[in-house]
């Protein structure tokens, strides 16, 4: 089946399940996954639709568009306020979930790099799942917000420095500390490097964009979102965080509007692609085989967050509510997830169980928690008011 026939089918399925999820008055991005693995390769499913470069690049244009989108609403000032609360979430979420998943990983697999690779992969929480949740449930403004977004940079950049670390392990080679120092100098240099640039060009950018057509707007804009990304990836991020500080360089700017209203459709398009590819290399045949792994992760998972959440938000002044909030918001795992367990099934280094069934357990895992960390978002609050009362109550 050519590629136009397979774009037809997943924009019907998609269309589906985004009418199903108003229905259901839920987020369409589990179902959007749901639809990926009931038309991929998964046992016991035909296999309708397989993973190809083009429906690749969608799918990466799509978690783009939506952390450019979320760039858009935070600009450097709220970024620099939120500075405090990128370093304690970010922190509190590390130490607890980086060592929760080494707990898990030394449990399953004994003292080894496999423990580390699990730390990894249980930690890092998913950038384009949650993003895309925020957007829906319309949390953009809220306070607790800012939180949820540092603790994303903070693993953001953390995960960035671990890949150096879990490729030397994968093959059984030494981890050169002068290479992560670079790296990690370099990491920080790219980021600052677009905040100081968010403070000075705005003005500018404006004059160039008032004398710019529609079509010629989007087009620069479309550009300036890739080539960050683009950039992002060589100084060691990853492509997503390279398009949320675009994000921030433009959200002062009076052409902010206009790009963003312009790259709606695209943006919403480009995601759902995303969703659907995730459940294409979910497999659900491999239940049996990962089981005990999956029931473990998931309850690490889900403890873990709302553990780092509820921490890291009474330490940064928050309500508990709003603590729980930041928990939940948490939940899901995504696209590292994933990224981390394929570079781990080529891992000569490891054993050859762990290599053979981590990709299946990551698909799982991702699928299930991605539908839980959603489902829990959006009934937060009527949970955070049954567990914490009134809002004058749940501040003491």
């Amino acid at each position: 089946m050519g590629i136009i026939e397979q774009l037809a089918i997943i924009l019907v399925a998609v269309a589906v399940m985004s009418v199903l999820g108003v229905r259901l008055r839920i987020s369409a991005i589990p179902l959007f996954i749901l639809a990926g693995v009931l038309l991929g390769p998964s046992h016991p499913f035909p296999g309708v639709i397989e993973m190809s470069e083009p429906l690749f690049l969608l799918g990466e244009i799509g978690v783009i568009l939506l952390l450019f989108y979320l760039g858009l609403e935070f600009s450097l000032e709220r970024i620099l306020q939120a500075r405090k609360l990128v370093l304690t979430g970010g922190g509190v979420d590390l130490v607890i979930n980086g060592g929760l998943g080494l707990g898990m990983g030394f449990l399953l697999f004994g003292v080894g790099p496999e423990a580390i690779l699990m730390a990894g992969l249980m930690y890092i929480s998913s950038s384009g799942v949650i993003t895309q949740a925020l957007f829906d449930f319309r949390r953009l403004a809220d306070d607790e917000t800012d939180l949820v977004l540092g603790t994303l940079v903070f693993e953001d950049i953390a995960i960035a420095l671990f890949l150096g670390l879990a490729s030397g392990l994968a093959v059984g080679t030494a981890v050169n500390g002068g290479a992560l120092t670079w790296r990690a100098l370099l990491v920080v240099g790219f980021v600052a490097a677009f905040l100081f640039a968010s403070h000075k060009l705005p003005r500018f950018i404006d004059r160039i964009a008032a004398k710019i057509e529609r079509e010629r707007l989007v087009l620069a804009a479309l550009a300036l979102v890739v080539g960050s990304a683009a950039l992002a990836e060589v100084a060691g991020l990853s492509a997503p965080v390279g398009a949320l500080l675009a994000g921030i360089l433009l959200s002062e700017t009076e052409a902010r509007d206009r790009i963003e209203r312009h790259l709606f459709g695209l943006r919403d398009f480009t995601a759902a692609i995303f969703f659907f590819t995730f459940g294409l290399q979910v497999n659900l045949g491999a239940v049996g085989e990962v089981w005990t792994w999956l029931a473990l992760g998931v309850v690490v998972a889900i403890v873990g967050k709302l553990a780092a959440g509820w921490i890291a938000g009474r330490m940064t002044g928050f309500t508990k509510r709003q603590s729980f909030t930041v928990g939940t918001s948490l939940v899901a795992r995504g696209e590292f997830t994933l990224i981390l367990a394929q570079l781990a099934a080529l891992g000569t280094a490891l054993s050859p169980d762990f290599r053979e069934r981590i990709v299946s357990f990551a698909g799982l895992l991702v699928l299930v928690t991605a539908a839980i960390g959603v489902l829990l978002m959006r009934e937060s609050r009527t949970l955070g008011r049954a567990i914490f009362g009134s809002a004058r109550r749940q501040q003491t």
